[in-house]
Parts: structure tokens; C-alpha cells; sequence
């Protein structure tokens, strides 16, 4: 007997799930009475989810159109995502049944469909092609930048609003707004650096200058910073022209390690630890110290796991294929091991898991706010991609699958002569 798809829906998931699957061959299956309708609307995305089960054939099916959520807001899929991660798994059949099960979807069901233009080829194909060079050179972290951050201006501007701060902000009440929480965590960044008038700075990934920007306007300072992006780098220095700050504030096109610079009295690096790999971590650290003045102070703002024994690297995932190629990230305690070892008195530490949870969904709203003009600027394809991925961050940070560290240290004198005060005076 011949199964068809809702049936072998049903061999696998079972009927008691949170939705209801119909299918290009008329069958349906999965629970009837589910708010949610998963809609396989054609072969393609058929052999998606066979050849790639899990989340990667999910999200290429959906990517592409070929699996249509009935009942759901594209542009904020968070209710969606919600439902699979509640306590929900699919089951493994008896081998006599996944033999009924194979022979039921033919051989052609095996074979990979063309994959999403968005999706970064997996890591060993990149080192074994050779065209991306080793991870973490300069050349392939250039590339990897350039698959997330040049969208388009426009596009980051509909969803990260007015702030363009694409970084976990810091909400000073329950009520505030985003922009406001995107502000305080500038100016929270300013005061744990100890930041006064006259003093020089340097952001490193600095994204569209927000940092650079809010440091030199309400602390008086002057501060370079340097990003990838060659979209964000323009960007950024136009509107601090615009601002007239750019007498003392310049952000740079390029690769923090051509950064020759040094003497700064502080350095802040607000999200760029994530793209350059754990065993880059000393050469890192070490760079930025090298960097201040003693008595100096550096603040690392990062993702993080909730331990230090789980892979860095996630390959295959959706993240590494779709937003965030070689991205990797470890424990805190990694970041605050390898930053002692590099020099630096460890002076706070702090976890802003919670608030990275209302960030993103922050901007999933933005982006399902302004979905239109998202899919008319950057396609749909690619307007997916960020639904699922912001959706599915909050839910990381809420569960606690993933963190968000800052963690502040300072260059001692080799006496030991510390410029920190007493108890700190950033007002946390």
C-alpha cells in the first residue's frame, strides 16, 4: 500500500501536534483542529524536508515558498516557532514502517532540490573549494559580513528604526521604547568605560556608528570606528557629517587589524566577538589591549552560550547557512578567561539575556510592520529568512538557550596602580 503524504505525516509526528498538515496530493493529516495549517504545496517542498529533515528542509521549504503557514505573520513567525519548541518531537518509526514510508515517497523524493540563493554553502564545502580562504581569515570574514550586513541601508533602517543599532539594547524600564533602550545601552557602555571629554576611543565593529555617535555627542570624546561593512561605513560617516560630529568622530571601511592606532583610553567592541572564532579569542584581546593606555578600560558586548563545553560552531544549522556564516559562540567564561590571560583586570560582568529577547522581537514588529516595503527592497526570500531568524532569537534568549554578555576590563599598571574607582560609577 501506497501512503500518502498526510498519512506519513502522521506515521512521524502522530495526530496529537499543535498543527495540521495538508499536502499537493490532496491528503491531510496532523491535528484538524490545530490553529495552524502547514501547507506542502508542491514536490519540491516535499524533498526539501526529506533531505534535509529538520530545521535546515523546514526553513528551505519556507524560504522558498514551497511550505505555506496558513495562519501565520510572515514577517513575525514567533507564535509559529513557539509551537515546536514546546515539549513537541517527532517520532522515530519502526523499521519496517520507514521501509513503507520510503517506498511510498519514491527515489525522486531523495534527490536535493535546488537550494535557496540565500543559503551559505556548508563549511566543508567552503574549505574545500578554496574560494572563501581558512575560517577567520581576513578575506572570508569579509565575505561573511558582507552575506548579512550589505542588504541594503534602507532595509536595516525599516527594521532596526531610527537607532540603526543592530546590537542588543538595554531597556531602563518595562515600558520603554526601543529607541530608548538602544540609547541607554550607548550610554551605558560610555559610563562603564569611564568616558570624559577629551579622551579617545575606539569602537571596534562599529556598525552604522551608533557608539561613535553617542559617545562624542554626550561625552565630549573623540572616537574612531572601524567596520567591514563598506555599506555601514558610509552610511555611518554621512550622518555624522550630517550631525556635524565628524570633526571628532570617524568611522573607518575596513578590518580592526589594520587598526595601527594606539594610546586610546578605551575601546568598546559591541558585537563583533561572535564573527572572529574562539581560538582567534587571544590574538583578539590581545590587540585591544595593546591598543589602550594603561589604565584603560575595554568593554566586550557579546552572544554567548550558557556554557563553555558546547561547540562553538553549529554547522549546518540555520544560522550558520542563512545569517551568520562562521559565526561562533562560547560561555562567558571563555571571554573572561582569555581576556585575563591577555592582561586585563576583570572588573563586571553582566548578563543581558532578557533584554536581548525584547530586542529582537522588536524588530521582528518593525519588520512585520513594514513587510511590504522589506520584500520590495530586499525580496522575500531574503525577508523570510530574517523572520524566522529574529523570531527564533527571541525564543533563544527566553529559554536561555543563548545569552548576552558585557564584560568590562581594564589595563592595571605593572604595580598594580588601578584608574578604577572604589565601587564602580556607572550607576548599576
Amino acid at each position: 500500500m501506497t501512503l500518502s503524504i498526510g498519512e506519513i505525516s502522521d506515521r512521524i509526528f502522530g495526530a496529537d501536534v499543535p498543527f495540521a498538515v495538508k499536502a499537493y496530493d490532496g491528503s491531510r493529516g496532523g491535528n484538524p483542529d490545530a490553529v495552524v495549517t502547514i501547507d506542502i504545496s508542491n514536490e519540491r517542498a516535499l524533498r526539501y524536508l526529506v533531505t534535509a529533515p529538520g530545521e535546515l528542509g523546514l526553513a528551505r521549504a519556507y524560504i522558498m515558498g514551497d511550505l505555506i503557514v496558513e495562519g501565520i505573520d510572515p514577517g513575525d513567525p514567533y507564535d509559529f516557532l513557539s509551537l515546536f519548541l514546546d515539549g513537541f518531537a517527532p517520532r522515530r518509526p519502526p523499521v519496517g514502517e520507514l521501509a513503507e514510508i520510503a517506498t511510498s515517497l519514491g527515489l525522486r523524493s531523495f534527490r536535493v532540490p535546488e537550494l535557496p540563493a540565500q543559503e551559505s554553502a556548508p563549511q566543508w564545502r567552503r574549505m574545500a573549494e578554496g574560494l572563501r580562504g581558512l575560517r577567520h581569515s581576513r578575506k572570508r570574514d569579509a565575505q561573511a559580513i558582507h552575506h548579512h550586513y550589505d542588504v541594503s541601508n534602507d532595509f536595516y533602517e525599516l527594521v532596526l528604526g531610527p537607532s540603526m543599532a543592530y546590537t542588543c539594547s538595554c531597556y531602563p524600564t518595562q515600558d520603554a521604547t526601543l529607541e530608548q533602550a538602544q540609547e541607554h545601552k550607548f550610554d551605558l557602555v560610555c559610563k562603564k568605560l569611564g568616558l570624559k571629554p577629551g579622551m579617545r576611543l575606539l569602537d571596534i565593529g562599529c556598525g552604522w556608528g551608533g557608539m561613535v555617535k553617542h559617545a562624542v555627542q554626550h561625552y565630549g570624546v573623540t572616537a574612531l570606528g572601524v567596520t567591514l561593512s563598506a555599506e555601514q561605513a558610509s552610511w555611518a560617516q554621512q550622518h555624522l557629517k550630517e550631525c556635524g560630529l565628524d570633526d571628532r568622530g570617524e568611522v573607518r571601511h575596513g578590518d580592526y587589524r589594520d587598526i595601527t592606532e594606539d594610546g586610546f583610553d578605551a575601546v568598546s567592541s559591541i558585537g563583533l566577538t561572535e564573527h572572529i572564532g574562539v581560538k582567534n579569542y587571544p590574538s583578539y584581546f590581545k590587540f585591544n589591549y595593546d591598543r589602550l593606555k594603561v589604565g584603560g578600560r575595554m568593554l566586550n558586548h557579546c552572544i554567548t552560550r550558557p556554557d563553555n563545553k558546547a561547540p562553538a560552531l553549529t554547522r549546518g544549522g540555520f544560522i550558520n547557512r542563512y545569517v551568520f556564516p562562521d559565526g561562533e559562540i562560547t560561555g562567558v567564561g571563555t571571554v573572561v578567561s582569555t581576556m585575563q590571560d591577555e592582561g586585563f583586570e576583570i572588573r563586571h560582568a553582566e548578563d543581558l539575556r532578557e533584554h536581548y529577547a525584547r530586542t529582537t522581537r522588536a524588530w521582528c514588529k518593525n519588520l512585520s510592520a513594514n513587510w511590504d516595503e522589506c520584500v520590495r527592497d530586499a525580496g522575500e526570500q531574503i525577508a523570510r529568512v530574517w523572520g524566522l531568524y529574529l523570531a527564533g532569537s527571541s525564543i533563544g534568549f527566553e529559554r536561555n538557550h543563548i545569552q548576552l554578555h558585557q564584560v568590562l576590563g581594564e589595563k592595571v599598571a605593572a604595580d598594580g596602580q588601578a584608574a578604577y574607582p572604589l565601587r564602580p560609577d556607572f550607576g548599576v
